[in-house]
């Protein structure tokens, strides 16, 4: 970990370790090891039950470390092992080779990934008052969950809470969509729709049909953007709880917007006018 970096709240993060000089070679299908990369791979809850998470790909892996992470343990295929980066290759304190066809196995992409971290799961958070926040009531595609975190983060926003019926946030689908946001966010998983009240924060909600358009609002900071299920919207006790109903200008047309994309343009909206208010 770099100098004046720390983990993310929930991690524990180990001091890097030097490059493992005896790697652990698995051959065999039956190894519990592999077992456990295939239950966290194609099985998005998982995680919650072997208390792991299992990040495949580089991209994913030096998102964590840029984060100040440290793995539990590093998989990589053996054809990779030889030229992986010092800073794959000297992350964790345990380093596991398997055959390149044999980790492929193991993979939820496509296109299988040379490289990937186990790492514990965070500890579970409990709600944070007073931290900028988008809600999720029961969004159920995992495009849209990763992405609306990365649009959270980049936009300033440090926590999310996913309610009950949301799809798993460390879910391998999720993560991936998310591109490392998940390193940045104080995530909360699990919630009661009651949990909002205890944000302390006014609660914005949006809306196809009513409520002041978007780009005129008066925008409060910090704030909790609410963000409902994909084809039915904010349930109705939280619609009942918002502040404020925001709608989105659509000179375009269209009926409605995707909720990733009306959440990266209402987040973004909510950014540029705290950044406008600065000296």
């Amino acid at each position: 970990m770099s100098a004046g970096s720390r983990a993310p709240d929930g991690f524990h993060s180990p001091a890097t370790p030097h490059r493992a000089a005896e790697p652990v070679r698995i051959s065999s299908r039956d190894n519990p090891l592999l077992k456990d990369l295939r239950r966290l791979a194609r099985d998005g809850t998982a995680y919650r039950r072997l208390g792991r998470l299992w990040l495949e790909g580089d991209h994913l892996c030096s998102a964590a470390l840029n984060r100040g992470l440290r793995p539990a343990a590093a998989v990589f295929a053996e054809s990779f092992w030889a030229h992986a980066p010092k800073q794959l290759a000297e992350a964790a304190p345990k380093v596991f080779l398997l055959p390149d066809a044999l980790l492929a196995e193991a993979s939820g992409l496509e296109s299988p990934a040379p490289v990937g971290f186990l790492m514990d799961l965070p500890e579970q958070h409990s709600v944070q008052a007073g931290l900028a926040s988008v809600v999720l009531d029961r969004l159920q595609d995992p495009g849209n969950v990763g992405s609306i975190l990365r649009s959270a983060s980049a936009f300033g926003f440090g926590q999310i809470l996913a309610l009950k019926g949301t799809v798993a946030l460390w879910s391998p689908k999720v993560m991936r969509a998310g591109m490392g946001a998940h390193f940045a966010l104080r995530l909360v998983e699990g919630l009661e729709s009651e949990a909002v009240g205890d944000l302390g924060l006014p609660l914005l909600a949006t809306s196809s049909h009513r409520g002041l358009w978007l780009h005129q609002a008066p925008l409060p900071w910090p704030c909790a953007w609410m963000m409902g299920h994909e084809g039915q919207g904010l349930g109705a006790g939280l619609d009942a709880r918002a502040d404020l109903h925001i709608r989105i200008a659509q000179p375009g047309g269209e009926e409605s917007l995707n909720v990733a994309a009306a959440a990266a343009v209402c987040l973004h909206a909510s950014a540029a006018l705290k950044l406008s208010a600065q000296p």
